[in-house]
């Protein structure tokens, strides 16, 4: 395909509302666990292809593209050796023109990751800054000479585990890599790094693409002085098995010259309409939506961004709610995306389960609170047919961040097993030959043909509630008000053009109620597979359980 075809195919599939990213629902694809199509026990572009009557037949409005670009694998397409590159494993460039046709021709957005942070140690780029002090290109990573003692010139710890300096014996310097020792860090403070990397996001964006996710934005830039980071001195647990946690890490990352950066992709974004940035931050808490704010406000930097605050353990109307009202409090003018599952972390049916919630009654109730909260969504492959995380042997994992750290921490593999289509087929009907992951014989009897033929199933629940959430225009780009409740109760309004919808959720493993405001009379909407109630001004809601309803002001 030529620029000049992609962009056409683009330009003729777009919706006539250029913030239609603005309450949209993404689909997320892992791509090497979709569907395999050449029997080589990976998942390629083709097999994204020929799944996309599926994805768009739950009624989503785009599909978010984890790494297929051209790369070493070991961190299985994160770490790119060529930007503008397909690797053989998925396919060809163009397979991946073949699949953006498809999509649009489906109504699906098509967002890709944009790995703009570090490069694979296989990248020419990396290959010639390595090789002496003075190329050209010398620059375009973050090297730095050692202490007087030959150690690392700061105490920054990886990610992956062990220090964020790796000694090269060429240029007898330390560079920095954030995750593995094979991901070395760009100098994004090198204008002629961000142009280049501006150039590589230019060439997704002629090809027809309508927006990127942009990996680990908040790791972009360092400080310049490698001053070394302090103790943490918050009060979240340390993890046992990484000893990342115990810094604050305010020196190798989340620094303010991130923003000019994101004013620059911004920039080059506004010349092709319609399209959008979300951006991953590697952090919870205050500091989250702290940088969530900052990163979206203005209207001049990212449209949208995500963190990790809900891709965590704990589990309570509290915890929900106040992440909620401090992003809004912090951010007036910004947008998030919420998400409630992804590649790098374990499934939240499991993540959640104990404690009386059980697995599928789990599934239905978080769909319907993702849903219904302001901000649009991001769902994960499996998550629609509430697939649990997979307990994998330690032979069979491929993530080396899991074979570091077991067995305090398993690792990824967990929530990268293949999608589940048939139960009755070799491998769940993911590929003919030996899959890359195994596929675990507990997801079987959830796969996509036993659900499509249950009314009552998880999937059937997901294409409900995404119905509904496009026939309300008030859940997808509606303001926010939260209700007073009490205990593991939580209720919301949304209100959009006049019309107001109540929301309202029991996390809680007993039954709970909830008056509703005054001067509101709620009538209840069409069922959605809950057996909440309203009478005489009071919602009266079982375990795991949801209502919604429209309300009309009295008098």
């Amino acid at each position: 395909m030529t620029r000049a075809v992609a962009s056409g195919a683009k330009a003729q599939s777009a919706a006539p509302d250029p913030e239609w990213w603005r309450g949209a629902v993404i689909y997320q694809i892992y791509p090497r666990s979709f569907q395999d199509t050449d029997g080589d026990g990976i998942g390629d572009l083709a097999g994204i292809t020929s799944r996309l009557a599926y994805v768009a037949d739950l009624g989503v409005d785009a599909i978010w593209l984890s790494p297929f670009f051209t790369s070493p694998m070991k961190d299985f397409g994160y770490d790119v050796s060529d930007y503008r590159g397909v690797d053989p494993v998925f396919g060809t460039l163009a397979d991946f023109d073949a699949l953006v046709a498809q999509a649009h021709r489906l109504g699906l957005k098509v967002i890709i990751d944009q790995v703009l942070s570090h490069t694979s140690d296989q990248h020419p780029w990396f290959a010639q800054s390595r090789a002496d002090r003075t190329n050209a290109k010398a620059d375009w990573y973050v090297w730095a000479d050692p202490e007087p003692d030959g150690t690392p010139p700061s105490n920054w710890l990886a990610v992956f585990g062990g220090p964020a300096w790796e000694w090269d014996s060429r240029r007898r310097q330390y560079y920095l890599h954030n995750f593995l020792t094979s991901q070395p860090d760009l100098n994004l403070h090198n204008r002629a790094v961000q142009d280049a990397l501006l150039g590589e996001v230019r060439f997704w964006l002629d090809r027809g693409v309508d927006g990127f996710r942009l990996d680990a934005c908040n790791f972009y830039f360092h400080d310049l002085m490698l001053r070394s980071n302090p103790p943490f001195a918050g009060e979240s647990e340390v993890s046992r098995a990484n000893p990342y946690a115990f810094q604050d890490h305010v020196f190798d990352k989340n620094r303010p010259e991130t923003l000019g950066f994101l004013q620059r992709v911004r920039a080059l974004m506004a010349l092709y309409p319609g399209t959008m940035t979300v951006g991953e931050i590697g952090e919870s808490g205050a500091r989250a939506l702290a940088l969530m704010a900052a990163y979206t406000s203005g209207g001049d930097k990212l449209h949208m961004c995500y963190s990790f605050d809900f891709l965590a353990e704990p589990f309570s109307a509290a915890h929900f709610r106040g992440i909620v009202e401090r992003f809004e409090a912090a951010a007036a003018d910004s947008w998030p995306c919420w998400a409630f599952s992804n590649h790098d972390v374990p499934r939240h049916v499991s993540r959640w389960r104990g404690g009386g919630r059980e697995g599928t009654r789990l599934a239905r109730l978080m769909a319907a609170l993702l849903l219904s909260l302001r901000g649009s969504i991001s769902l994960y492959e499996g998550e629609e047919l509430g697939l649990p995380e997979a307990d994998l042997a330690f032979a069979d994992l491929v993530d080396p961040y899991g074979v570091r750290f077991w067995p305090d921490f398993k690792g990824r593999d967990g929530c990268r097993t293949p999608m589940v289509w048939e139960a009755g087929a070799p491998q769940g009907g993911f590929t003919t030959g030996r899959p890359w992951l195994p596929v675990p014989a507990a997801h079987l009897p959830l796969a996509v043909d036993r659900q499509s033929a249950d009314p009552y199933s998880v999937l059937q629940h997901y294409r409900r509630l995404l119905r509904f959430r496009r026939a309300h225009p008030a859940l997808g780009k509606g303001t926010i008000t939260f209700l007073d409740s009490a205990g593991e109760v939580m209720a919301w309004r949304r209100d959009f053009e006049g019309e107001a919808l109540l929301c309202a959720f029991n996390l809680g493993a007993e039954a709970a109620a909830l008056n509703l405001p005054g001067g509101w009379a709620a009538r209840p909407i069409e069922d959605l597979g809950f057996a909440g109630t309203i009478a005489g001004g009071r919602v009266s809601l079982g375990p795991l359980d949801a209502v919604f309803a429209r309300l009309d002001p009295l008098g």
